[in-house]
């Protein structure tokens, strides 16, 4: 039986990799969330998973395709975080607000990865960016124009708290609810 986040429980972006592809996007998330997408090459890769590099071309094409199986990671686990939030506070945008920015802190390499460039929708899973949304068109009750402004006042809010861009004390809790508000009312 599927459930939300895939078959039989497995994540829905990796169900059709073989287990050792999985292994190695595995040790190139370890990679990015220990130093960040610059640092992460095939090189490095093959030496965290003690391999030598062309070994995981026999897996992945290139590092493109094993960074658009981070990306569907972030979609599949920021989609559940913000899932679980509707379900905990139905229609509260505070929560699902505070879910989605509370996981773009904790993996903010990651985050950046997804977020950062052009999306590579022709390889992600089928319906992964639509149920990545859903939460938020829900809450916005279908309004795909408010949604999306509402996705770019928190990204940008996010995006500007990883780069460090506000000053030390500013209360970015009571920034984050007013602009949220703001651009919802």
């Amino acid at each position: 039986m599927a459930d939300q986040h895939g078959t039989h429980g497995r994540p829905a972006w990796g169900r059709h990799l073989t287990p050792r592809a999985r292994e190695i996007v595995a040790a190139a998330r370890e990679l990015l969330e220990e130093s960040g997408a610059e640092k992460l090459t095939m090189r490095l890769l093959a030496d965290r998973l003690g391999i030598k590099a062309p070994s995981l071309y026999k897996h992945f094409p290139d590092k493109s395709a094993v960074e658009v199986q981070l990306i569907a990671q972030m979609l599949d686990e920021s989609a559940a975080v913000c899932e679980a939030a509707e379900a905990e506070a139905p229609g509260s945008l505070d929560a699902l607000t505070d879910a989605y920015r509370a996981y773009a802190l904790r993996h903010p390499h990651l985050y950046r990865l997804a977020t950062e460039r052009p999306l590579p929708r022709h390889a992600l899973p089928e319906g992964l960016e639509e149920r990545a949304a859903a939460p938020l068109m829900r809450a916005c009750a279908g309004d795909v124009d408010l949604a999306r402004a509402l996705w770019a006042f928190g990204h940008g809010m996010v995006i500007l708290e990883i780069h460090g861009r506000f000053p030390d004390g500013v209360d970015l809790d009571a920034a984050w609810r007013k602009g949220t508000r703001a651009v919802h009312s």
